[in-house]
């Protein structure tokens, strides 16, 4: 997969079958259209070309700098290039980028730069300046300058619609296991080991602080949660405290992991952790003891889910 970091480094003499969007979690929903877009490509001899932008539209029109994400765009390139998009364009979102007229858009942006041949929408898309257009002044451009549109129909589960936003509450819930099922695979997030103070293996569970997470991906909710992580290859199980850690520490963010069978040192090294489940909230214990009984509670149920097979 090719990946472009503006519209203009488009120069393929190929035309595209392109959709259009943020794509944060390529989610179910969005497969559907990647795969719908994949496919058309190949029947056409076209390129399958997905654009999007960064920062993010709502920070740079509504100031929303607090938005969490649910892939960086390492992830995301990722998964779509696992999914065979063949062209990733990464466009630098602004104001005046926001300030082109619908035609213009179209006929500048779509037709011109990136050639498009065949526009794979979602069922609510706008564009445009003021998203002044919908899928009926859509209609109308293809018709203008000669492209084919397919409007995909929501994706549902358990006739709930998804969408990244319905992901990110639930995460935000600490439902890890419904944002799983929303997103097709579970939700991760990827940091480097650091040293801790050491009061966890003085009670039987040593832990690994992960920091250097991405300050804009959106960390689940405070509580204790089933987790696994890959080693060299092997898959290490496990379970994580996202919170204050009130029994112990003195305010602030922790993110800490205990793996279940592993001693090696780890310290300043990558590691991706993958959710499972949440296993309860964040408390506070009366002493050390307490805390080390509740640990081996949260230990036995962590084992069993894992023996039970319950891996997504």
């Amino acid at each position: 997969m090719e990946r472009l970091d503006r519209i203009e480094s488009y120069s393929s003499a190929k035309g595209t079958v392109l959709t259009i969007g943020t794509f944060d979690g390529v989610h179910i929903g969005h497969k559907k259209i990647i795969n719908e877009l994949v496919e058309e490509a190949k029947n056409k001899d076209l390129n399958a070309c997905l654009l999007t932008f960064s920062p993010h539209p709502r920070e740079v029109l509504q100031k929303d700098t607090g938005i969490k994400m649910l892939s960086t765009l390492e992830e995301k390139s990722h998964r779509l290039e696992e999914l065979g998009l063949d062209v990733l364009v990464v466009h630098p979102f602004s104001k005046d980028f926001s300030r082109l007229t619908a035609r213009e858009y179209v006929e500048d942006i779509l037709v011109k730069q990136l050639k498009v041949k065949h526009l794979i929408v979602g069922y609510d898309h706008r564009f445009g300046r003021n998203r002044e257009a919908d899928i009926v002044d859509l209609h109308y451009f293809a018709k203008r300058f000669d492209f084919a549109i397919t409007e995909m129909e929501a994706q549902d589960l358990d006739d709930v619609a998804v969408s990244s936003t319905k992901i990110r509450n639930a995460l935000s819930e600490g439902a890890v296991h419904k944002a799983n099922q929303y997103l097709g695979y579970r939700y991760s997030i990827s940091g480097k080991v650091a040293k801790g103070k050491g009061l966890g293996r003085t009670i039987g569970f040593p832990t690994a602080n992960i920091e250097d997470i991405d300050p804009k991906k959106l960390l689940p909710a405070n509580g204790v949660y089933i987790i696994s992580t890959n080693i060299e290859g092997r898959l290490i199980k496990g379970m994580m405290n996202i919170g204050q850690n009130p029994t112990v520490a003195s305010g602030g963010l922790h993110v800490e992991v205990h793996l279940f069978d592993f001693e090696s040192d780890l310290y300043d090294r990558p590691i991706q952790i993958e959710f499972y489940k949440r296993l309860r909230s964040e408390k506070r214990f009366e002493s050390l003891e307490a805390l080390s009984a509740q640990l081996k509670d949260d230990q036995s149920t962590t084992l069993k889910f894992f023996k039970e097979g319950l891996l997504f």
